[in-house]
């Protein structure tokens, strides 16, 4: 298969998981979460049950729009293993990558509605959240090696970096700035960094 039907290919899979993501999203605020069934979703979508299943791993993970396989994510993700540069700028630039890639703040209306008709959907989405943090540790020790005060190391990055994002994500949705998201978080770490290196006097 040539690069152009692969890429028309994906384009379409692309477009099947947003539209049941959006069906899913939809019916929830509509209904409730337990007031539609997947095969109703799967109608809304004009897609069978069979093809849900190749893109979601359950109802839940289609109202968040995590698809069980993303290969545009998988290559950023094979990339920062792959890499050699400062440790801390690579995993900051996959994780602009990825924003770029799924754009969050166009889901975050849609999401806010989700949450205020489902509440109890929260905590699935802490969880998926965790799940999310885990896979990014197992990718920074698989990068460095598992060697003594690797998970730690891993650890403290993902989280670090992640509470970065949620104040950067905070300033884009509720502060209406213009101004990029990977400079935000970038300018973020940086002032970070500034404040590790203090030595107490």
């Amino acid at each position: 298969m040539d690069e152009s039907a692969e890429s028309t290919r994906e384009q379409r899979k692309r477009e099947t998981a947003r539209a049941l993501t959006d069906a899913a999203r939809r019916l929830t605020v509509e209904h409730g979460f337990a007031g539609f069934t997947v095969e109703q979703l799967c109608t809304e979508a004009g897609v069978s049950r069979r093809t849900f299943f190749n893109y979601f791993e359950s109802k839940e993970n289609a109202v968040f729009g995590v698809t069980a396989v993303d290969p545009r994510q998988e290559a950023l993700e094979r990339a920062f293993v792959g890499a050699d540069g400062d440790l801390l700028d690579d995993f900051l630039r996959l994780t602009v990558d990825r924003f770029a890639l799924l754009n969050p703040l166009d889901d975050a209306p849609a999401m806010f509605a989700v949450i205020e008709q489902e509440p109890r959907l929260l905590k699935a989405a802490f969880e998926q959240l965790a799940k999310n943090e885990r896979r990014d540790m197992d990718l920074i020790v698989e990068r460095t090696g598992d060697s003594e005060g690797a998970a730690l190391q891993a650890e403290v990055m993902v989280h670090t970096v992640g509470a970065l994002v949620r104040l950067s994500m905070d300033q884009l949705l509720h502060h209406q700035s213009s101004e990029p998201f990977g400079d935000l978080i970038a300018r973020r770490l940086d002032t970070a960094r500034t404040v590790f290196a203090q030595k107490a006097d």
